[in-house]
């Protein structure tokens, strides 16, 4: 799909979900254009790609946390299987669809459709096993169900996390999608106590979510608490937890405790039912609360998303491509230099030794030859030290290395190159881009705030 079907796709979805975000992606063809024009992306690249342009919740945990029954409750629906034993071990896209049954379709549905999270994620999966991008349907499902309830969002269920066992391709797309997400609920099992045994868990699932600057995002949620109500433990058992998160980074607040009324066990003792399910009803409130403003989230972060990709290339990209070019630019003029030197001193000394007729047809054809001579050495030469610095940057930052292999193409003159005016150019049409950016969130904040209170026409006074 080229990135102009690719707009004319989101249009068409914000036309409908959020009409305030079209002048967004207008923005977003700008970034996309400037991107190219320094080598950073392909003309088939999109930063739009990057992004998810439905709200999205993703759901992850360890095996049997309950996270299936959550799902199906929250659907209204049996979407998911749920047991005590793996029993899917793929990602589950759900989004709302019109047919009465649920309907399954292939991981290919996802990678080739750029409103989903997952376009072109086979590329992704690639990056860890050149051969596992071709299977994509063993890593990823989509599944669409007729329900209110998700309407204009998406909620990706993920296989039971166990590091152990896990493939690095599961890893990649696991960080993908918190990546993407606006709202992520990691789920544990209140049945298993003991925190420590899974350090692992707790080292992907929290210590690496930490690290996202929105980590606010990320609910912590201990499920099935009713099995501890026979031996009344409550407190016992979240301590031992949020113990164990706070050795991984989460200090406080965004843990939650719940169970499913369908699926709990009886508890015979009064005191504690009543205990356990108002602990279980502030909780899942709260749950729900952040599960249905994932709406706004997502038209803020599409919004700041665009400031972040533009700010990124001018504060980052741009100064090292600068710095870059900069090295190949004097590199090459210093060999141009040197070339210049032998290649006149060494006609010089055949005119000279008498080696050479001084006849002015002999001397053109002399200067003739040293010119053939000095381009066929100077685009040898430029291409040289492009490759070693392409190589190098390889390894830094792939996109660098593809802007320096754009911008040294050989029909591009080094003075220009070597020269700041490319940058300040698209400096200038970046700094317009995160404008835009700021212009749509106001655009958003008026349709949320309204700080002095609205007052209607007919009520105003000069």
């Amino acid at each position: 799909m080229t990135p102009q079907e690719r707009y004319k796709k989101i249009k068409q979805h914000l036309k409908e979900e959020n009409p305030v975000l079209l002048d967004v992606i207008s923005s977003y063809e700008a970034l996309d254009k400037t991107a190219r024009s320094m080598g950073l992306l392909t003309p088939e690249e999109s930063y739009t790609s990057n992004i998810s342009w439905w709200p999205l919740i993703s759901i992850l945990g360890t095996f049997s946390a309950g996270k299936s029954t959550f799902i199906n409750e929250y659907v209204g629906q049996k979407v998911q299987t749920s047991g005590n034993q793996a029993v899917d071990d793929k990602f589950t896209v759900i989004c709302y669809g019109n047919n009465e049954k649920v309907t399954t379709l292939p991981g290919l549905a996802l990678d080739a459709d750029p409103r989903f999270p997952f376009y072109n994620i086979s590329e992704e999966v690639s990056k860890v096993d050149e051969n596992e991008g071709n299977r994509v349907n063993r890593y990823l499902q989509l599944k669409t169900v007729n329900s209110d309830r998700i309407k204009g969002k998406i909620l990706i269920d993920s296989p039971g996390f166990d590091a152990d066992s896990q493939r690095d391709a599961v890893l990649r797309i696991t960080n993908h999608i918190i990546e993407m997400s606006d709202l992520v609920l990691i789920f544990f099992d209140a049945r298993h106590p003991e925190p420590g045994a899974m350090r692992d868990t707790l080292e992907h699932l929290v210590g690496k979510t930490l690290e996202h600057r929105d980590a606010d995002k990320i609910l912590y949620i201990l499920n099935q608490i009713d099995t501890t109500a026979k031996e009344d433990n409550l407190e016992d058992v979240m301590g031992a937890w949020q113990r164990a998160l706070s050795q991984k980074g989460l200090i406080s607040g965004n843990f939650f405790a719940i169970y499913s009324e369908e699926a709990m066990n009886p508890i015979e003792d009064r005191a504690v039912a009543e205990r356990l399910k108002r602990k279980r009803d502030e909780d899942l409130a709260r749950i729900m609360e952040k599960m249905e403003g994932v709406k706004i989230e997502r038209a803020y972060r599409i919004s700041k998303a665009l400031e972040d990709f533009a700010k990124e290339i001018v504060n980052n990209k741009l100064p090292k491509l600068q710095k870059a070019l900069g090295q190949w630019g004097r590199r090459v003029m210093v060999a141009d230099i040197v070339l210049i030197i032998l290649l006149a001193g060494g006609s010089a000394a055949l005119f000279m030794l008498k080696l050479l007729p001084s006849a002015p047809g002999t001397l053109l054809g002399v200067v003739a030859a040293d010119i053939v001579l000095f381009l066929m050495f100077h685009f040898k030469i430029r291409s040289w030290v492009a490759s070693s610095l392409i190589n190098k940057w390889q390894k830094i930052d792939p996109a660098i290395a593809k802007a320096i292999e754009n911008r040294t193409k050989w029909y591009r003159p080094i003075l220009n190159i070597y020269s700041s005016g490319w940058s300040k150019r698209a400096k200038e049409r970046l700094e317009k881009v995160i404008e835009k950016s700021r212009e749509s969130i106001r655009k958003l904040n008026d349709q949320f705030v309204s700080p002095a209170g609205s007052v209607p026409k007919d009520e105003q006074t000069v």
